[in-house]
């Protein structure tokens, strides 16, 4: 009896660590924003946050993508100018991702662990770039970039059903419009 007890336990932890593993496998290959909304849409699904969960993900993305990209204006911009923008970028948005990390964590939100697919590719595009090529293309993703961003902060300022989640988007605002002023000073400056 012992023996049949010991097999089908065997048994049984041998096909856990296989589904384990084949579910870990099938992740790796998801885009790491799809894999957060995923797990957040089991912990939240037909709740009342379901849609702020959906926004954190997003701004965490977005943060992310820009503290890369003013990283990569740091080191590949020719105007001294776009370089100070990407810094003031790097400053601002790691600090608001920190401020985020941690909401998140209060709120059981799960984000993403790497820029999404399409953040990716847009900054593997405009790394290729050199030269005054890349100042321009680098303020025009982010004057369409923060005016998308605006757009979202100022939706869930307004309509995020957690009083947290609503007062940090509203907070972080002032700090979007002084960016967005910043950038498309400084695209029509370079023309």
């Amino acid at each position: 009896m012992k023996i049949i007890m010991k097999k089908i336990t065997l048994s049984a932890l041998f096909l856990a660590s296989i589904l384990t593993f084949s579910a870990c496998n099938s992740s790796e290959n998801k885009d790491s924003k799809e894999v957060a909304e995923d797990q957040n849409e089991q912990k939240f699904d037909d709740t009342k946050l379901e849609d702020d969960t959906e926004f954190v993900v997003a701004a965490a993305d977005g943060g992310m993508f820009e503290v890369q990209l003013g990283e990569l204006a740091e080191k590949n911009a020719v105007s001294k100018d776009v370089k100070d923008f990407g810094s003031m970028l790097v400053k601002d948005h790691s600090k608001a991702n920190d401020e985020l990390k941690t909401l998140a964590a209060q709120k059981n939100i799960t984000l993403p662990a790497a820029l999404s697919e399409d953040k990716q590719k847009k900054y593997n595009d405009l790394a290729e770039k050199k030269g005054k090529d890349f100042d321009k293309a680098y303020l025009s993703l982010m004057v369409d970039d923060h005016k998308m961003d605006i757009k979202e902060f100022e939706e869930a300022s307004k309509d995020a059903k957690d009083a947290e989640v609503k007062s940090w988007a509203a907070g972080k605002l002032p700090t979007l419009n002084h960016h967005l002023e910043t950038v498309q000073n400084l695209k029509d400056k370079l023309k």
